[in-house]
């Protein structure tokens, strides 16, 4: 699923259930991240596509690696101008390392279902379990509909956070 929103999905359930605790930003970029490895073996034509950023090694360095860039555009920030769009300024580093983690490692989960050139427990292992486990459809279809439900909490969450105590808006 290279740059797809498909793994946005379940990043938008753990968002909405726990947004304290879970920075969907860092979802996002890791799973962004992890998926420069396949574009740019599908640029350059070279199979397989999925190597090693697409093993549990792999997004391990990639949650590393989206840390690293979160704290560094930090500091820049203090020293440049950035927007805060997304309101990244606000967040600190335990959403961070947890929205970052959830991405890389679901990353892998997700793409093991469907695509065949992944090793994610390379280089311990060249098996990979969950292949053609669940049918590409129902993968994407669930994707999809966890998007949805997270939208659907994130709105409801924003209808009440909005509420004044006696209950009027």
């Amino acid at each position: 699923m290279p740059f797809t929103p498909f793994h946005f999905g379940p990043g938008a359930v753990f968002y909405a259930v726990v947004p304290k605790h879970v920075s969907f930003l860092a979802f996002c970029v890791a799973n962004v991240i992890i998926d420069v490895e396949p574009l740019y073996f599908m640029a350059t034509q070279q199979f397989p596509l999925h190597r090693f950023f697409h093993t549990y090694v792999g997004a391990s360095i990639i949650l590393l690696l989206t840390i690293t860039l979160f704290l560094g555009v930090l500091r820049l920030a203090l020293v440049v101008p950035l927007p805060n769009v997304f309101g990244w300024k606000q967040l600190t580093i335990r959403p961070v390392v947890v929205g970052a983690a959830l991405g890389s490692y679901s990353h892998i989960v997700l793409d093991s279902f469907m695509h065949s050139d992944i090793r994610p427990f390379a280089p311990f292992s060249e098996v990979n379990p969950l292949l053609l486990t669940v049918s590409l459809s129902t993968l994407h279809w669930s994707c999809f509909v966890a998007g949805i439900v997270g939208l659907i909490i994130m709105g409801i969450r924003k209808m009440f956070s909005q509420r004044s105590p006696d209950g009027m808006q």
